[in-house]
């Protein structure tokens, strides 16, 4: 039994030992690692403003929720990381992060213009309107330079098909809101519901014009009502502090545990790494974005993780203070923590679920990191650490009781 034990414990040990070499590289990795929100990576922090239109009509939810959609579509086009699109109803407003972005002017006026698309005669009369566009691709043409391929839908296609046949040898211009995109002359009848724009300087700003044809026009016209840029640097300083005051808190944390709890410490300083492992890890697969306020209940979740350690092990102690032996000790400690511990995880988890639920960005970021440190707190000091402690009281269960923190009257 003894050298099963030392065997188990040496495997868990070297699987540790693996994950976190794993680990390191791997979440840590700018690319395919956990992705960092507005104030870890730098970007923008946009808050734009629904106009009524000039009837005086009212903004109605399903014109917020459309406007909504249709900004999500256009972030997701520019190939923005993990970004944050929400809707404030009572204010009208729609509010975005962009965190990584490289261009924020650009991003800003791709996110705010209406992008209602229009083809019309020479006179300016509308003859067609962007609803009819099934996609808008940016390329490069060997002898027009940059252009975007625009494809109608069936429906699309007859309308347009009929408007090159009546408006033969004249000009027809293709409009982006008020800006004519290009006025061509209609030289042949085009039956297939393909069009081309050219005129383009360059092939970022064809593609930008694409991205704003294929996600439509917005419902309502938007203004910025305020714009806030992250520099690089300053996401960066902030990310090297929150993993600093970390790493400084859980170095003090191990050394408490090792000073007041010995052996037990040391188990418990192990649960904390695996914890740790679980936590980023759970981060990881369900592409959670961290934010300083995500960090904040991370650590907040590892005070927790060990505080439960402690009233496990004041348990035990009590228990090794009453004669018994730390098998029978061990076990009458944890089973008689189990209730506090049951009930503080969950009361807990209730505030997590309730401030995700209410709350809007930067606390819902907390909550998710919070939420998710409770359950892997609720594993690590109910399952992982009682295992491995019974392992260690296995290899010799009449070790020295002031390894685990006891010393008894003689």
């Amino acid at each position: 039994m003894r050298r099963r034990n030392i065997l188990k414990l040496i495997v868990l040990v070297l699987a540790v030992a693996a994950a976190v070499a794993l680990s390191i590289p791997k979440l840590s990795n700018p690319t395919s690692g956990i992705p960092l929100g507005l104030d870890l990576r730098g970007g923008v922090h946009l808050v734009l403003q629904a106009q009524p239109g000039a009837n005086g009509k009212p903004i109605t939810k399903d014109d917020m929720d459309k406007a909504k959609a249709i900004i999500a579509k256009r972030v997701n086009e520019l190939g923005v990381s993990e970004p944050v699109v929400q809707a404030d109803y009572q204010k009208d407003r729609i509010i975005v992060d962009l965190a990584g972005i490289k261009d924020p002017n650009k991003a800003v006026e791709v996110l705010k213009t209406t992008a209602q698309l229009t083809i019309r005669d020479p006179k300016g009369k509308i003859l067609m309107q962007g609803d009819e566009l099934k996609d808008a691709q940016a390329s490069q043409d060997p002898s027009q330079g940059y252009v975007v391929n625009l494809t109608f839908t069936p429906a699309g296609a007859q309308k347009f098909a009929a408007i090159t046949k009546e408006y033969l040898g004249q000009r027809i211009g293709i409009y982006l809101d008020n800006r004519v995109l290009t006025d061509p002359k209609v030289n042949v009848v085009i039956p297939n519901g393909q069009a081309e724009i050219t005129g383009y300087s360059t092939l970022q700003d064809a593609a930008n014009d694409a991205v704003l044809m294929r996600s439509g026009a917005l419902p309502v016209s938007m203004t910025i009502a305020e714009k806030r840029e992250v520099g690089a640097s300053l996401g960066v300083d902030s990310l090297h502090r929150s993993i600093n005051a970390g790493i400084y808190g859980l170095a003090f944390i191990f050394l408490f545990m090792l000073v007041f709890y010995r052996l037990p410490g040391v188990v418990a300083d192990f649960s904390l790494i695996v914890y740790a492992l679980i936590v980023l890890w759970v981060l990881w697969l369900f592409h959670a974005v961290l934010t300083l306020e995500g960090i904040a209940g991370f650590i907040l979740s590892i005070g927790m993780a060990v505080d439960f350690n402690i009233i496990i092990y004041e348990r035990v102690k009590e228990e090794i203070r009453l004669g018994k032996s730390l098998r029978a000790a061990v076990e009458s400690g944890f089973s008689r923590a189990f209730i506090t511990v049951i009930d503080a995880h969950v009361t807990t988890l209730i505030t997590a679920v309730t401030l995700y639920v209410l709350g809007t960005g930067t606390i819902q970021g907390f909550a998710l990191t919070l939420g998710i440190g409770i359950l892997a707190s609720l594993f690590t000091a109910i399952t992982f650490t009682r295992t491995v402690l019974r392992w260690v009281v296995g290899i010799n269960p009449q070790t020295n009781t002031r390894w685990y923190g006891v010393r008894r009257e003689a």
